[in-house]
């Protein structure tokens, strides 16, 4: 890995001659991003404006193919990280590289890689630059096929760490076997059944004087999955040894998870149940780190990802690795056309309600050995401590060729003490309304408008949001986005966080530039959060693939 380069972007320039014969005897591709705002400041919303004024994020990836070989680079630079990004990121250089060859039953790779085994609840390696959380692996992985019907993957390597590597060494291997390859009588049959097992360890030198820790810590995991016409079955469960760790508090006690759903589909309708548990599931490649760094699992968050900006965006869950218990229920249906209810286009509806407990646990005292269990339990069960809810509906009809619409409604219920950590404050009760219509003014022109409001006595009180957007398809685009603070307790707070935005879109290629208000809050992608700091200014995203 290239670390502290203080010019990358000479070495890509040093390879454009490279590249240019590579284009002729193979095939170059990639993708590109580039961040920056202009940063003012504004005491009434707490935005501060940063020594730079102007920060910026940006990302170019190349990847070259040739038959069965392929190889890539991907050049960063945080020139300083925008605000909210954890500050390791301050700098630039080519964090990921990896080279790869496929055969006709094998696949190996060194080098830098993302890999995920099953539901990820014993490893998952993956990027989300939106969030700044990248745990790439850098090693070497091996995947082959011994069998028809049998995967087997194996991986090996260390974990980034900003622009560097995390201590910690990370081994695994996953199998997975189609019962329907294995036993002949299953091969023609219409379901299909399948076992797997993965199995996940890491090394990392013990350096506490006051603790005997183990060094190397193994997670395992079993799992399979049965499909047949419309019904689908899951489940995996996975198991980690004594793991003492800043996020449990150093004790000795071993981890658990459980994830399973079922679910049913058919023309116009399907329904889905899905539970979880987790107890003592942090397993990082260094047991003293915090934040989002080092994961080596992933542990989904089960509940809706809405995408309207003020069920998104205000009280996200995260998910507590450290023990919670929950369950989700999704039922959609669609109204046929021509029906009384689905009118001449149908109607779409989904209704979705998940809510997350505490485990259920008994305190025990704590010791400064190698017996500091913190608590006993038996299996999971749920506790008395509700951490959150979600019960929500949504409606999507469209009425004539020209006009369309969506409602959805949010009811919520949001425990801040254990999710954000604030202790001291209330748990949020908050009732959410969201109206998005759409209007097709010709051909290629467009007219959305986007209502919300979220009633709530609790934390900064009421909002209410709306958006005007116009489309010119298929290059341009024009925004005007409000949320308006109206019931904060506090008069002076009751502000309005306007933004207007324009975007060009040409092929590949899109530009957006957003002048405004940005307020404080938390965003989350799948359980995984990083907080944003209120902000104003003006900001620009150009972005491409090529």
């Amino acid at each position: 890995m290239v670390k502290n380069f203080k010019h990358p972007l000479l070495l890509i320039l040093a390879f454009l001659p490279l590249l240019s014969w590579a284009q002729n005897t193979g095939n170059i591709s990639g993708n590109f991003e580039f961040n920056a705002q202009y940063y003012q400041e504004d005491s009434l919303i707490g935005a501060e404006q940063p020594d730079e004024t102007m920060l910026s994020n940006g990302f170019l990836n190349v990847i070259y193919n040739k038959g069965n070989f392929s190889a890539g680079v991907r050049y960063e630079a945080f020139l300083n990280p925008l605000l909210g990004f954890p500050p390791g990121y301050k700098g630039q250089g080519i964090p990921y590289r990896y080279a790869s060859y496929r055969g006709d039953n094998y696949e190996i790779t060194a080098g830098n890689f993302y890999e995920q085994f099953g539901s990820g609840l014993v490893l998952r390696a993956y990027n989300a630059p939106a969030l700044g959380y990248d745990n790439a692996l850098d090693g070497f992985r091996l995947k082959f096929e011994p069998l028809d019907g049998i995967w087997i993957k194996t991986i090996w390597g260390t974990q980034r760490l900003f622009f560097e590597q995390g201590e910690g060494i990370v081994r695994g291997a996953d199998a997975e076997f189609s019962l329907n390859h294995l036993i002949p009588g299953l091969r023609d049959k219409s379901a299909q059944m399948m076992l797997a097992g993965s199995v996940v360890s890491k090394f990392q030198q013990d350096d506490r004087s006051d603790l005997i820790l183990p060094e190397n810590v193994t997670a395992t995991s079993i799992r399979g999955s049965f499909n047949y016409k419309g019904l689908n079955l899951m489940a995996e469960y996975a198991h980690k040894i004594n793991d003492p760790s800043f996020d449990n508090n150093y004790i000795y006690q071993n981890g658990k998870a459980l994830l399973a759903s079922a679910s049913y589909s058919t023309k116009g309708f399907g329904i889905t149940y899905s539970v979880k548990g987790v107890d003592n599931m942090s397993f990082r490649s260094d047991r003293d780190q915090s934040g989002n760094n080092l994961f080596i699992n992933y542990i989904p968050a089960l509940n809706r990802q809405h995408t309207y900006n003020l069920a998104a965006s205000f009280y996200p869950y995260a998910v507590q690795p450290n023990g919670e218990m929950g369950h989700q229920v999704e039922l959609l249906y669609t109204f046929p056309r021509n029906s009384f209810l689905g009118g001449k286009y149908g109607t779409y509806l989904a209704f979705n309600y998940s809510e997350v407990f505490d485990l259920q646990k008994v305190n025990i005292p704590d010791s400064l050995d190698e017996f500091r269990q913190g608590y006993e339990r038996t299996v999971f069960r749920t506790g008395d401590e509700r951490y959150f809810r979600d019960i929500n509906l949504e409606v999507r009809k469209r009425i004539n060729k020209q006009w369309s619409f969506i409602y959805n409604y949010v009811n919520l219920f949001y425990n801040m003490s254990v999710v954000q950590g604030l202790q001291g404050k209330p748990n949020v009760n908050a009732s959410i309304h969201i109206a998005d219509v759409q209007y097709k003014i010709k051909r290629r022109k467009t007219l959305r408008l986007e209502v919300q409001h979220m009633r709530t006595e609790q934390d900064q009180g009421d909002w209410a949001s709306a958006i005007l957007e116009y489309t010119i398809s298929p290059k341009w685009f024009f925004s005007i986005f409000d949320q308006w603070n109206y019931g904060n307790p506090e008069a002076d707070l009751r502000v309005h966080y306007l933004i207007g935005s324009v975007g060009y879109i040409k092929d590949a290629f899109r530009i957006t530039a957003n002048y405004g208000k940005q307020r404080a809050g938390i965003f989350c992608v799948g359980g995984i959060c990083r907080t944003v700091p209120a902000s104003s200014g003006l900001s620009l995203t150009i972005s491409g693939t090529f």
